[in-house]
């Protein structure tokens, strides 16, 4: 894995109000890279995703995705906060898979991974609906295509959710505990999924709580508590023979 970092963040904070969820959080993610997070609810990962997304706005520290510093541009000496339209085209390059599925509900399986393509890539319906069906044949639904939400389970739903992700070709994915909402039967079909994109090539940001997942296939673990990264490392060493109490307490509590 080589190369200028995908993420590269130093100092990162960021608060809700008075309330400082993120207290300096230094992280990088390199090309090609499965780096999976995990940590107890409430300890910052999902608002570091959605910081990494231009979700949220980082209010203190430096936070480089794909070479610019989300939400400004320097220029002429100067920092010129990104406008909606400029948010738009970054986020482009970035595919997010949340807990829950957010699709449309009126629209099929092929409509609602065409959508971006077609609304916000510019492209003809007929080449994103094809377009469309490659990428769910590629998550294993193709013969699932015409079928709304409402009849596909959750665990197709969160498929659908990724090729509608991937349909913009994305740089970057993101996942924020794409199985936390899926009956325990269906985790694996999600997780499958990802295994191939990671085989692919793809560079990962993965907030889970699937232990399994990330020792087989992280590059790297990350442990965020209360804000801060307290640990980082393989995925094996790191679970086998972690250095931090913290790390330590939490990872006998969930294995």
């Amino acid at each position: 894995m080589t190369g200028d970092p995908v993420v590269l963040a130093r100092g990162v904070r960021m608060s809700y109000g008075d309330t400082e969820v993120l207290h300096g959080v230094d992280f990088s993610v390199a090309p090609g890279e499965v780096s999976c997070i995990i940590g107890p609810s409430g300890s910052g990962k999902s608002t570091f995703l959605r910081c990494v997304n231009g979700l949220e706005p980082v209010l203190g520290g430096s936070l480089r995705v794909l070479g610019e510093e989300v939400g400004h541009t320097l220029r002429d000496g100067k920092y010129h906060p990104w406008s909606p339209k400029r948010f738009a085209a970054f986020r482009t390059k970035i595919g997010m898979v949340f807990q829950r599925f957010n699709l449309f509900a009126h629209q099929s399986a092929l409509e609602n991974v065409a959508c971006a393509p077609i609304h916000v890539a510019g492209m003809s319906g007929d080449k994103a609906r094809e377009l469309a069906m490659e990428h769910l044949a590629r998550v294993g639904l193709a013969d699932h295509a015409h079928k709304r939400p409402h009849q596909l389970s959750g665990g197709q739903q969160q498929r659908v959710a990724i090729a509608r992700a991937l349909a913009m070709n994305p740089t970057l994915m993101l996942f924020d505990e794409p199985t936390s909402a899926l009956d325990p039967e269906l985790v694996d079909e999600v997780l499958e999924v990802m295994k191939k994109l990671a085989l692919d090539g793809m560079t990962m940001l993965v907030v889970t709580h699937e232990i399994g997942f990330a020792r087989e296939v992280g590059d790297t673990l990350t442990f965020f508590d209360e804000g801060v990264v307290v640990e980082q490392g393989a995925p094996a060493e790191l679970l086998a023979a972690c250095k931090q109490p913290r790390t330590r307490a939490f990872l006998s509590s969930v294995l």
